[in-house]
C-alpha cells in the first residue's frame, strides 16, 4: 500500500504564528485565551499543559492579566471590554481574518449592506460580523439567497476558509438580485492551495484520510472536497481512530490535514498507516 501526503497539509502561516507566540508568552507566566486558540483539541491540550488556559468569559480576570485573542478574531466590542477591565491584550487574529474584518468595516462605511459568506456559528464569521454593521447578513449556501430580503447595494466578503466554489456560487446569485454588488474575495490563499491539493490527490488514490479537529471548518471542508471526488474519505483527529479494514483493497492512500493540525499528529497518523500497510 502506497501512502501519499498532499503537497499542502498541516499548519498554515497564521496558526503557526499564533501557536509560537502563545508558547513564548506563557514563558513569563500563565495566560488566558478567549476560546480555544485553534480548532484542534490535541494542540489546545498541549497549550493548556504549558499554561495557556482557555476561557469563554474573561469577566473574572484581574487587571494586568494577559488575554489572548485567538486566530479567529473577535468583534470590536470584546477589545473595548477587555481594555476597560485593564487586561493586557495579545491579539493573535490571523492576518487574513483581519483583512476580511477591515473590508467588512469599509463596505459598511461606504453604505453597502455587508454579506459574509460563511458558517453562521463559526467564531471567525462572528468576528467579521462584528465589524460589518447592524444590517450585515451571513449566507452559508446559494439556496438561501432567493428567499432573502436584501438591500440594493451589497458588499460581499468571505470566511477565510470557504471553498471558492461555494463563494462564487453565492456571488452569482447575489448578482442577479442586486443593483450594485461589490465583492472582496477574502478566502485565504493557503486555504485555496490546500483544497486544490486535496482535490488533486483524492482523484489519484483509492482512499483518503483527512486529519484534523472535528470542530475545524477548514478540515471538515477538506473531507467534503475529497468525498466529492467519489473516494472513501475518513476524517480523523488522532491515529488511534484508524481502522485496518478501511484499506483492505487500497493500492494508494492519500493523506491531508487541516490548517490547524500539528505536524506531530500528522506524523503519528502516517506511522499508524505504515504499520497497517505492513500488517495487511
Amino acid at each position: 500500500m502506497e501512502i501519499i501526503v498532499a503537497d499542502k497539509a498541516g499548519f498554515c502561516f497564521g496558526v503557526t504564528r499564533a501557536i509560537n507566540t502563545a508558547f513564548d508568552a506563557v514563558a513569563a507566566g500563565k495566560v488566558y485565551c478567549l476560546g480555544p486558540l485553534i480548532h484542534n483539541p490535541q494542540e489546545v491540550e498541549r497549550l493548556r499543559q504549558a499554561g495557556v488556559e482557555t476561557v469563554e468569559d474573561f469577566s473574572s480576570l484581574k487587571a494586568g492579566e494577559t488575554l489572548i485573542i485567538r486566530s479567529h478574531g473577535v468583534p470590536p466590542s470584546i477589545f473595548e471590554k477587555a481594555r476597560e477591565q485593564g487586561l493586557k491584550i495579545m491579539d493573535l487574529t490571523c492576518p487574513f481574518v483581519g483583512k476580511a474584518q477591515r473590508h467588512a468595516e469599509a463596505l459598511h462605511d461606504e453604505g453597502y449592506q455587508v454579506i459574509v459568506v460563511g458558517e453562521k456559528k463559526h467564531p471567525e464569521v462572528q468576528s467579521i460580523i462584528g465589524h460589518a454593521g447592524a444590517n450585515a447578513v451571513v449566507i452559508e449556501a446559494a439556496q438561501e439567497v432567493p428567499g432573502m430580503k436584501l438591500g440594493s447595494r451589497l458588499g460581499v466578503v468571505a470566511q477565510t476558509t470557504q471553498s471558492y466554489g461555494n463563494f462564487s456560487e453565492i456571488v452569482l446569485k447575489l448578482l442577479r438580485i442586486s443593483k450594485e454588488l461589490k465583492v472582496h474575495n477574502t478566502i485565504c490563499n493557503s486555504t485555496t492551495e490546500r483544497q486544490n491539493a486535496a482535490r488533486l490527490l483524492a482523484s489519484e488514490v483509492d482512499v483518503m484520510v483527512v486529519v484534523g479537529g472535528r470542530n475545524s471548518a477548514n478540515t471538515t471542508r477538506l473531507a467534503s472536497i475529497c468525498r466529492q471526488e467519489g473516494k472513501p474519505t475518513h476524517h480523523i483527529e488522532v491515529a488511534d481512530e484508524i481502522k485496518r479494514e478501511w484499506f483492505l483493497d487500497a493500492g494508494k492512500v492519500g493523506v491531508t490535514a487541516g490548517a490547524s493540525t500539528p505536524d506531530w499528529v500528522v506524523k503519528e497518523v502516517l506511522n499508524k498507516l505504515k504499520s497497517a500497510a505492513i500488517s495487511r
